[in-house]
């Protein structure tokens, strides 16, 4: 078909054009054929030109080269260029000369390696010369030889020599022949490798003594110090020259370490000397063999440490010399210009000296012309010394002098102070009968006086009021000038005090019609610690002063914080931690002249005759020396005409936690030298002279069953006066003039109590107290003290149920009467126990017993304070470790609390109370005990004493109780005593007495002694302890024995033969317990060691 046809002619056209491609490539191929042929022909040319041309080449290089690297290299070699390198390795002549040149390399090679090593220091290696005219390698091989000599010789000379520059290093500077000698032998036993080392210094008497060590281990054996000539170290001070010792024995002496021991081989003993003088010998150790440079380097050191040594040496006694003439200069610095000046010079040539000593280290000669000059200037500073002993000389006896003028002023004015001490006392006396005599007449019991004598007595009693005032003022000045003036710093609550002072002087300004006012600042503390006492009689004289000389106006009492910018350049109370009272008033003013006067005693502002204002003019001077017992200061601000203002300024106690800032000027006075006992003589006393018979009394009417009171008393007005007061309450009347007579009629009488006096003619109050209340017959009788002394804390303490200071009050007597009355008529006693554990308040319950006591207990100390609040107790027996509060506590609140009555109280505890805790409670307990195995025993007693029981109503068993605690002689039975006195017949007298009662006495002869013998022992009982005593006193004896806490317990009684006034004190503030005076009375002595050895 047609479609078939037209496919045909297409492949017919396309079979034609292949074809004609075709013939076209057989044509190029043809072509290529040709050009490839006449290519082929060209190459074959050139190839076989090529090889000809490789083939010229390979002869000439076979030849030519080798020769031309050979002379290449040969030029090299010329140069020193050792770095190219050839390989030919043919056998023919170039291949030799190839090999010879190579081996010429290597020869050279190793040459400048050996040069190398030598440059580097290696000295070891050798060439091996190669044939025997090799003149390099033995010229090299010499030289090497030569450079390892040197060179070892340099660095043995550079070892040398750095070993001294270092050892010279460790010994400069101004070091102490201790520090310096460690510091040598460990130096040198470092440096030289030894293994033990020790030094041994020449430094009196040509003794060898050990001062430093290295590696050094003492042995029993083995002596510290060697005489010169005593052993190897003795012997080569002696020779002046080492000795080396080797082979040393296994037992000579071991090094150890912490994993062995070992023994040294060799061991070299070297001395050091200076100018031929032996300083010192240095000992070494080794392990290893003892080899020629170490031998060199002590050669060449020894020289060295003699010039330091005694360069030391030196210094050592020129600092003596400094430090003993600088402590002189020191001493009168003061008092002379020229020892000042001396002080500068001889600090110049210290510095001098020390500069001289630093130059002094690098030569020896220069060492010695310094020597030279340092005894030069020793002898001047003798010079000066001596000088300076005569000026000081010329200073003591100048003050020697002073002082005894100052001592004769001092005495002068205690005497006039103990003159009117003892004036006021004995003028109280008389007083005493006149205010009570006129008081009884006022009272007109009898109805049979007039109007007018009734105005009379009232006038006398008024008179004596007065002159009684001006009395306790003269005698409060006298006390505050001799010092005696005891403060009582407890808590004071301040409005309470204002409030009092509002309550007692309010009518007082309201008679002058002034206005009368009291404020307190509410940023002040409720409670100060201060004595409330002395606070209250500084505020009494200012406002009695605002008072009396204000007309009209106010008065003003404000209690505030003292102002921040408040100058205390007198009391030195810090502003910020002081308190102001002040008393402002409109009256008169005071002029700026008198303002400072009006201070001293018996000083007024007016000072006429015609003055319109009485008084003594003490109460100010009396106040200034009150605050500055009490640290304070008082300042004064006035005007003629607008008033005064009178300002007292003190610290709180508190505000220090407890420690005052300063010291209590009164322990400043009794720190002074105590001066001489006046004996003042005073009018003997008629009462002594005048027959107890004359007295009215009821010795011989008293029947059984009658009310009996004693009166020992030495006034016979005043016991008179006590008679008619018994008789008026139906007591019949026993009366003694004396202390023995009273012993004498209470032992007999038995009375339902006594009125006891201090000051009696043979034995005084205390004394009979003792001894009525060591009596089992009279120890339950009530005593009441009444006295011109005040000391009613130690009467209560011994039992007494009160005390009444002269001249009395009828309302005094009155109250002791009731208080007498009180006790006989009741039958039972109450007794409190405050004890927070169970068993011990029932072992005490127990321990009491008998009908005739009523026992209340609490665990608690505020139930404890409300019930002594709502009731009526005898006594009182306080743990100090209650369940609330503690028994501190309590006590002060009973203190300030004024509805409760004065009752005894009795310390019962197992706590350990230190000496602060002790005198603290003191000051409100009658008796302090602490439990253990006896204090059952003392509790009973103490509250028979107390409660006033009659032993022999007591059960049988409680009376033999009471019987053993009194027995005298069985609580001396061996008990340990030591003696501490240098007198050998002091210490046979008080150790006869001892030993007769059965004591152990062991005797010191002086301070020293004592306290290595309690320090040794430590089972003394007591010590008596004399205070002069040489080597050491014993105060301070006294105050070695209390530094340590377990004698903190241990009695002792301090024994003096000044028997000054302040001798108590000091050996109190020492540490002792009591004092005695001698000559010592056995039976004082013996009663102090009952009170002592039963605590």
């Amino acid at each position: 078909d047609e479609k078939t046809l037209q496919e045909l002619e297409k492949a017919i056209a396309k079979m034609v054009l292949l074809e004609n491609e075709f013939a076209d490539s057989i044509e190029n191929i043809n072509q290529f054929a040709k050009k490839l042929l006449f290519i082929g022909l060209i190459l074959s040319i050139l190839i076989l030109g090529g090889l000809i041309v490789i083939l010229i080449r390979y002869v000439s290089l076979n030849i030519t080269k080798p020769s031309n690297l050979l002379l290449n290299l040969v030029n090299k070699l010329a140069v020193g260029d050792l770095t190219p390198q050839i390989d030919i390795q043919s056998k023919d002549e170039i291949g030799l000369l190839a090999s010879a040149i190579t081996e010429m390399k290597l020869s050279m090679q190793e040459t400048i390696a050996h040069a190398n090593k030598i440059a580097r220091g290696d000295y070891s290696a050798k060439l091996t010369p190669r044939s025997d005219k090799d003149e390099l390698i033995n010229s090299l091989n010499a030289m090497t030889t030569s450079l390892k000599e040197t060179t070892d010789e340099n660095k043995i000379q550079n070892w040398l020599k750095t070993g001294l520059t270092e050892l010279n290093d460790r010994m400069r500077g101004e070091q102490d022949y201790v520090t310096l000698a460690q510091n040598t032998v460990s130096y040198i036993a470092e440096f030289l490798n030894a293994q033990v080392g020790a030094i041994f210094l020449n430094l009196e008497d040509d003794k060898l003594k050990l001062v430093g060590s290295y590696a050094y281990s003492e042995r029993k054996n083995l002596s510290n110090q060697y005489k010169i000539g005593e052993g190897i170290i003795g012997q080569a001070a002696l020779e002046k020259k080492p000795i080396l010792l080797s082979n040393v024995p296994d037992d000579y002496i071991k090094i150890s370490s912490g994993l062995g021991e070992s023994t040294p081989c060799n061991i070299i003993a070297i001395p050091f000397m200076f100018e031929g003088n032996v300083k010192g010998v240095i000992e070494l150790g080794f392990f290893n063999e003892f080899n020629g440079e170490r031998m060199e380097f002590l050669k060449h050191a020894i020289e060295n440490i003699g010039i330091n040594f005694s360069s030391a040496e030196s210094r050592s006694k020129l600092q003596e010399l400094l430090e003993r003439t600088q402590q002189q200069a020191e001493e009168l610095q003061s008092q002379q210009e020229e020892l000042r000046q001396t002080n500068e010079e001889l600090e110049e040539q210290a510095k001098y000296l020390r500069e001289s000593e630093a130059r002094l280290q690098a030569q020896q000669e220069e060492l010695r012309q310094t020597n030279e000059e340092l005894e030069e200037k020793t002898k001047i500073l003798e010079e000066q010394k001596e000088n300076i002993r005569k000026k000081n000389l010329e200073l003591e006896k100048a003050q020697n002098l002073l002082q005894e003028r100052a001592e004769e002023l001092e005495i002068t004015s205690k005497y006039k102070s103990e003159f009117l001490a003892n004036m006021s006392h004995e003028l109280r006396t008389p007083l005493n009968s006149l205010l009570i005599l006129s008081k009884i007449l006022s009272q007109n019991k009898d109805a049979n006086l007039t109007d007018k004598q009734i105005e009379f007595t009232r006038t006398i009693h008024s008179a004596g009021t007065e002159l009684l005032n001006i009395i306790n003022e003269i005698l409060d000045l006298a006390r505050v000038e001799s010092g005696k003036i005891d403060l009582n710093i407890e808590n004071v609550n301040l409005k309470q005090v204002a409030e009092d002072i509002e309550n007692n002087y309010k009518h007082l300004s309201d008679d002058k019609q002034l206005n009368f006012s009291v404020k307190v600042d509410n940023d002040l503390p409720e409670f100060v610690r201060t004595d409330e006492q002395r606070l209250k009689q500084i505020l009494k004289n200012f406002i009695s002063n605002a008072i009396k000389f204000t007309e009209q106006g106010s008065i003003i009492v404000k209690f505030e914080k003292a102002p921040a910018d408040t100058n205390f350049s007198q009391s030195g109370l810090k502003p910020e931690k002081a308190i102001a009272v002040s008393v402002t008033d409109t009256g008169k003013g005071i002029p700026t002249e008198k303002q400072n006067v009006i201070f001293e005693a018996f000083q007024q502002e007016d000072g006429t005759t015609s003055r319109k204002y009485g008084g003594t003019g003490l109460g100010l001077s009396i106040a200034r020396e009150m605050a500055r017992f009490l640290g304070g200061e008082i300042k004064l601000k006035s005007e003629v005409g607008k008033g005064s203002r009178f300002t007292f300024y003190f610290s709180d106690y508190n505000s220090d936690n407890g420690q005052s800032h300063f010291q209590p000027e009164s322990q400043n006075r009794s720190n002074k030298k105590e001066l001489p006992r006046s004996e003042i003589k005073l009018a003997p006393k008629s009462v002594i002279e005048k027959p107890v018979d004359d007295f009215q009394d009821d010795l011989r009417n008293i029947q059984a069953g009658d009310r009996t009171i004693l009166v020992v008393e030495d006034d016979i007005k005043f016991a008179k006066i006590l008679i008619d007061l018994a008789h008026e309450r139906n007591f019949k009347s026993l009366v003694a003039a004396t202390g023995r007579k009273g012993l004498q009629l209470a032992e007999e009488f038995k009375p339902d109590a006594i009125i006891l006096d201090i000051g009696l003619p043979d034995i005084d109050g205390w004394t009979v107290m003792e001894k009525l209340k060591h009596n089992p017959d009279t120890r339950h009788i009530p005593v009441h003290f009444m006295s011109a002394s005040d000391k009613s804390m130690e009467a209560l303490r011994m039992g007494a149920i009160g005390f009444l200071s002269k001249p009395v009050t009828m309302e005094g007597l009155e109250g002791a009467f009731n208080k007498i009355e009180g006790i006989i008529s009741k039958s039972i006693k109450n007794l409190l126990v405050v004890e927070d554990d169970e068993n011990q308040r029932q072992s005490i319950i127990e321990l009491i017993g008998n009908s005739d006591v009523r026992t209340t207990t609490t665990e608690s100390g505020k139930k404890a304070f409300e019930m002594l609040k709502t009731n009526n107790f005898d006594c009182m027996v306080l743990d100090l470790g209650l369940s609330d509060i503690s028994g501190f506590q309590l006590l002060q609140m009973i203190e300030a609390e004024k509805s409760i009555n004065h009752i005894p109280i009795i310390i019962y505890t197992g706590k350990e109370i230190s000496r602060h805790e002790e005198e603290k409670l003191k000051k409100h307990a009658e008796s302090i005990i602490i439990k253990g195995v006896r204090s059952p025993d003392r509790l009973f007693d103490e509250v028979t004493l107390f409660l006033h029981r009659v032993e022999a109503n007591l059960p049988e068993e409680k009376q033999k109780m009471l019987r053993m605690i009194h027995d005298k002689e069985l609580l001396f039975q061996n008990k340990k005593i030591l003696l501490v006195d240098d007198d050998m017949r002091n210490v046979f007298a008080i150790s006869n007495v001892l030993e007769d009662k059965g004591m152990k006495v062991v005797i010191g002869k002086n301070g020293k002694q004592g306290v290595d013998l309690v320090e040794q022992h430590g089972d003394f009982d007591l010590v008596i302890m004399d205070i002069m005593m040489p080597e050491m006193d014993g105060y301070e004896a006294i105050r070695r024995i209390r530094k340590t806490n377990k004698h903190d317990k241990l009695p002792v009684i301090a024994l003096t033969a000044k028997a000054m006034k302040g001798d108590r004190n000091k050996c109190i503030e020492a540490g002792a317990n009591d004092y005695l005076a001698k000559p010592v009375d056995p039976d004082k002595l013996l009663s102090l060691l009952r009170v002592w050895l039963y605590r």
